[in-house]
């Protein structure tokens, strides 16, 4: 009972999560916010404007930056030549040539000294002195001091870092969990990333490399047993992650496995979808496809246009759209496919969204559109 109790709170929790994202849009050469449902959060009113991230947006009146809550309340001041986005209710500005950070109430924050001012990541931020690089909190605690020549974005609570031609991995504190030892590696997940040293390609599995017979490996995606590797024949095939083939090479380009399935194309040309022992699910018959979503529906481009299918490879949203993850503006890419129920897609010079019934958002289409976010 107790268990049934705890998943229908996360239910209800994740669908209120979901019914306060709005997403940035533009009809009239003005900028606005759209809810999930459809309707006007804010009208367009805005000569540019940046998506809502922490609670806050940044506007333009067309001379300087301020930003706006989700009331349309300008809590702060149009004072700034350029702006980043709030996280960890730390935001980057400009202004008068100067980039600093300020608080949600558009306070000053003094951070310790950097020769450059980063934006700030899930609670945390890069500093960097010379040509040093370390972290510090939302705080202002110095969390590690500078000492790698570059540290990459955390991914799964850890970073990659560069020490001269070295890299290793750090976790959020600072702690070494990977040892600077290796000409490359990538993305942790679950224990497993992909490495390269002294030459030879292969897993770190639980802080040990293995090498593997292979020209090269891609990152291992969470919640999935299965990435994609290169073999010295330059086919293409599947290895879970003790770095065991389970689908032999034998495809010219993929995609990652998701919700059991995988885009393949044994020639590159024309694309179907095998499930994780490397059968054929869906024929291949697309001439292009992407990976499907939680939504259990994946784009795919048959002539000239995409659609979407289900997982028995039945069309059920019709192949009349464009989509990309370009963005335009200051923004970053976009997802492709459908998350938490909608899609984002062109049709005829205008962006919209579309159910999983191929409904459109709203019945309205706009000159631009930008994913859904908190």
């Amino acid at each position: 009972m107790k268990n049934l109790v705890a998943i229908i709170a996360i239910v209800f929790l994740s669908n209120i999560a979901i019914a306060q994202q709005t997403a940035l849009v533009r009809q009239d050469n003005q900028f606005g916010y759209i809810k999930h449902d459809g309707a006007w959060l804010i009208k367009p009113q805005y000569v540019k404007a940046a998506s809502f991230s922490d609670g806050m947006a940044a506007v333009f009146n067309g001379v300087k930056w301020g930003f706006i809550d989700k009331s349309n309340k300008v809590v702060i001041d149009y004072k700034y030549d350029r702006v980043k986005a709030f996280n960890s209710g730390i935001a980057v500005v400009l202004k008068d040539k100067l980039w600093f950070y300020i608080n949600k109430k558009g306070e000053e924050i003094k951070m310790p000294a950097s020769n450059k001012v980063f934006d700030f990541k899930d609670g945390l931020a890069f500093i960097k002195r010379g040509d040093l690089t370390g972290l510090i909190d939302s705080n202002g605690n110095v969390v590690l001091e500078p000492k790698y020549h570059k540290i990459y974005p955390f991914y799964n609570g850890y970073a990659k870092v560069k020490l001269d031609k070295s890299f290793g991995l750090i976790d959020k504190t600072g702690k070494v969990i990977i040892d600077v030892a290796y000409q490359d590696i990538g993305k942790y997940s679950n224990g497993v990333l992909k490495a390269k040293k002294d030459g030879k390609v292969g897993l770190i599995i639980n802080k040990k490399f293995k090498e593997l017979d292979v020209l090269k490996i891609w990152n291992f995606v969470n919640g999935e047993n299965l990435t994609y590797a290169l073999d010295k024949n330059k086919k293409l095939g599947f290895i879970n992650r003790n770095g065991e083939w389970v689908i032999k090479p034998q495809f010219k380009k993929v995609r990652g496995f998701r919700n059991g399935l995988a885009p393949v194309s044994t020639k590159g040309k024309i694309w179907g979808y095998i499930d994780e022992t490397g059968k054929f699910q869906i024929e291949e018959k697309f001439r292009d496809g992407e990976v499907f979503s939680k939504d259990g529906l994946a784009p795919v481009k048959l002539k000239k246009f995409w659609g979407f299918i289900d997982k028995t490879g039945t069309l059920v949203i019709e192949d009349k759209y464009i989509i990309t993850a370009k963005s335009f503006n200051i923004f970053k890419k976009q997802t492709k496919g459908f998350k938490d129920g909608l899609a984002r897609v062109s049709l005829n010079k205008k962006w919209g969204f579309i159910d999983k019934n191929g409904k459109l958002l709203g019945n309205t289409w706009f000159q631009s559109a930008q994913n859904f976010t908190k």
